[in-house]
């Protein structure tokens, strides 16, 4: 059986990826967006709730949809990147990669020896289909897509560095993070910062890597695919609950005194 990652194929064809961030660490509402239509969605294990048995659970909701699960790990963890591999896991988003040699100790990770350090257990892990995948560690390696976060400015200056590692197959720039580093935090849409984001994409994509970032805002979201990202996520799904449960209780209720104030624009789901 040849190596099976349909995102990891898309993204070397350069078709555009769309998809919505999952936040509310809960298989029911994955399972959800899994039926709307997205191309990708982003499990995050970074800045939402999940654990690796909730990441399990979370990939078993989405796996009868055509829409690919793309898995965010807290950090780059050797040991933590092989559990969620041999859960099944075959794309992974790394955040905070700041120089070439963390990408290439990911890239390690991910790959099995000699290319790599991943320890093989796939025998008793769903990645092989407890296998029933024969020839699972003769493909394994291919079929995992490694995606980098470039998202502090010591990361945009090592960019090219970062792009050129062999392994590497996307890089992915976080607004947030990008702009509390560059001294605008809270302002991802401070014209500096959006000035070195799109500087960013431009080297991603000329270095032949996939670039990809988030963004609540459909102007921006569909810049950056004018730009050239391949894979783009244009909200998150505790913030579309949440402005949705908004706008309908302000339709019905009351409730001036108790209201939160509103998020920034520019905050919203860029990170």
């Amino acid at each position: 059986m040849p190596a099976h990652n349909p995102f990891k194929a898309a993204l070397a064809a350069r078709r555009p990826q769309v998809g919505l961030w999952l936040s509310m660490a809960d298989p029911y509402l994955a399972e959800v967006s899994a039926t709307a239509g997205f191309d990708w969605l982003l499990i995050d294990g970074e800045h939402a709730p999940n654990d690796l048995r909730s990441t399990l659970a979370a990939l078993q909701a989405v796996a009868p949809y055509p829409a690919q699960p793309v898995v965010r790990a807290v950090h780059g963890d050797t040991a933590l990147i092989k559990q969620l591999l041999d859960i099944g896991a075959r794309t992974l988003l790394v955040p905070m990669v700041d120089t070439a040699d963390q990408a290439r100790a990911l890239v390690a990770a991910t790959r099995y020896p000699p290319q790599g350090i991943r320890g093989v257990g796939s025998a008793v892990g769903r990645a092989s289909g407890w296998s029933a995948r024969a020839d699972y560690l003769d493909i394994a390696d291919d079929e995992v897509c490694l995606l980098v976060q470039a998202e502090t400015v010591t990361a945009l200056a090592n960019l090219e560095a970062i792009c050129a590692v062999d392994g590497v197959h996307g890089v992915f720039i976080g607004p947030a993070d990008l702009a509390a580093s560059m001294g605008h935090r809270g302002r991802p849409g401070h014209p500096e910062v959006q000035a070195a984001i799109e500087s960013a994409m431009r080297t991603i994509v000329a270095s032949g890597k996939a670039a990809g970032t988030l963004t609540s805002d459909p102007a921006l979201a569909r810049r950056y695919l004018e730009l050239g990202c391949t894979f783009v996520a244009v909200g998150v799904d505790v913030l579309v609950f949440a402005n949705g449960a908004r706008t309908l209780a302000a339709q019905f209720c009351d409730r001036e005194s108790a209201e939160a104030p509103a998020a920034s624009p520019h905050a919203r789901g860029a990170y």
